[in-house]
């Protein structure tokens, strides 16, 4: 039915945006962006908080580069404990629903993200009674994360509702976005349709972190690293990753003071390698804070080659983003994790870096005690990690794709979801 023509909206929902500097933050940001550059009408629904400040209160409404925000008031107790972050979870869900029902017309499209978990859930509900189409987005995979933590707190009978209602918001979205073969097989055996589902990797930006030499890093000259070859870990390190292997590793390399750990970022598993270090005395590791997103060619540029950890049985569950930023800055990597992972298989056939097993810090040490010796071959694998990147894994190969997913921008009312009958 045509009532005439006008410009579809896309809808995103997630608890950050810019300025927040978060990774589904930076993601949404980018993509946001790149679709408003391209004539599409964006907004996104948002919280007014920083992933790192709880207490921020940015501005309910505004315009940035092309998109619409609309912030939303929650809860503060943040990150810290359990029970406030449910809290705050839970305030999103209401002030976020209760500011979509507002907003969505008939022929918008949802895109909801991960952030808080379980978001697909209202969305599935409001795009229903809205009668428009929902798109998840699936950075990582909730309740199981969770649970396979064991950091899940509900009990099994309710872990498993959750399950079920969840693919069911999965079923009647009309297209299930994923980063990665291993989340898509896993869908595909909660049985979610190969119709519904559809693979879009994380990227970065080529324009924002480009290949820089080890001497063109301002950070590596501030902190006093000359001739010594860095091994970095740059970002979030937290309960999905694991750091026995790197910090095994790094006590047998003690001695030779040629060799440093730079830890740039933060995350719970963070504090607990600063502790450790201390308490074992290991003066070869360097800890910073998280650096800029405009600064982030710079501290990956830091590095001889940088560490990529996820624990095995996380695999299919989520997928680390800052795999992307380090194939961008040209630098060879190590995955510390499952050999038939995500991450292996692509430092495999790209031929980018090492897979060393979870506990296997001998391993890691050879590797790293290699790559410091033969640099040649280091920098040979931080150029095909470049390769790789530009090949599938600019921003502008991951808008492309978006824009081939998403329903057309214009004569949205030609497409309408009438709301299913009870």
């Amino acid at each position: 039915m045509n009532r005439g023509t006008r410009l579809r909206r896309y809808v995103f929902i997630n608890r950050y945006y810019e300025p927040d500097e978060s990774a589904t933050s930076q993601m949404l940001t980018d993509l946001a962006r790149g679709l408003a550059a391209r004539g599409f009408c964006v907004h996104v629904v948002c919280s007014q908080q920083l992933y790192t400040d709880a207490g921020a209160k940015l501005p309910p409404n505004e315009s940035r580069s092309g998109v619409v925000v609309h912030r939303v008031a929650t809860t503060r107790f943040g990150r810290d404990r359990l029970l406030g972050r449910v809290i705050d979870y839970a305030s999103f869900y209401i002030s976020a629903s209760w500011t979509l029902f507002g907003l969505l017309r008939r022929g918008d499209v949802l895109i909801a993200k991960t952030d808080p978990p379980l978001i697909s859930i209202p969305a599935a509900f409001i795009s229903r009674l809205k009668g428009i189409a929902l798109i998840n987005w699936q950075q990582d995979v909730f309740p199981e994360i969770a649970s396979q933590l064991g950091a899940n707190p509900l009990p099994r009978w309710l872990d498993l509702y959750l399950r079920r209602i969840r693919d069911a918001s999965l079923h009647g979205a009309i297209m299930n976005v994923v980063v990665g073969a291993k989340m898509l097989e896993y869908f595909k055996r909660r049985g979610i349709a190969d119709s519904q589902l559809c693979v879009i990797e994380n990227w970065a930006d080529a324009a924002t972190v480009t290949p820089k030499t080890i001497s063109q890093s301002a950070l590596r000259a501030r902190i006093g690293l000359t001739d010594e070859f860095v091994v970095c870990y740059s970002g979030n390190l937290g309960r999905a990753h694991e750091f026995d292997t790197l910090l095994g590793a790094a006590e047998a390399l003690s001695a030779d003071l040629s060799i440093v750990f730079l830890m740039i970022g933060g995350g719970a598993k963070m504090e607990a390698l600063k502790r450790a270090a201390t308490q074992r005395n290991l003066v070869n590791f360097r800890f910073l804070p998280y650096q800029s997103r405009e600064t982030l060619s710079d501290s990956l540029a830091a590095a001889n080659l940088h560490l990529v950890s996820l624990l095995p049985h996380l695999e299919g569950l989520v997928m680390p983003s800052k795999v992307y930023g380090i194939l961008a800055a040209g630098r060879p990597l190590i995955f510390i994790g499952d050999a038939d992972g995500e991450i292996a298989r692509h430092i495999r056939a790209a031929e980018c870096g090492v897979v060393v097993s979870v506990n296997a810090s001998k391993d890691l040490v050879v590797a790293i005690v290699r790559l410091q010796s033969e640099r040649e071959i280091c920098a040979s694998m931080g150029g095909r990690a470049r390769s790789s990147f530009l090949t599938r894994h600019t921003l502008e190969h991951a808008v492309e794709r978006w824009v081939a997913v998403l329903p057309p921008s214009i004569n949205a009312t030609d497409w309408e979801i009438e709301p299913k009958p009870e």
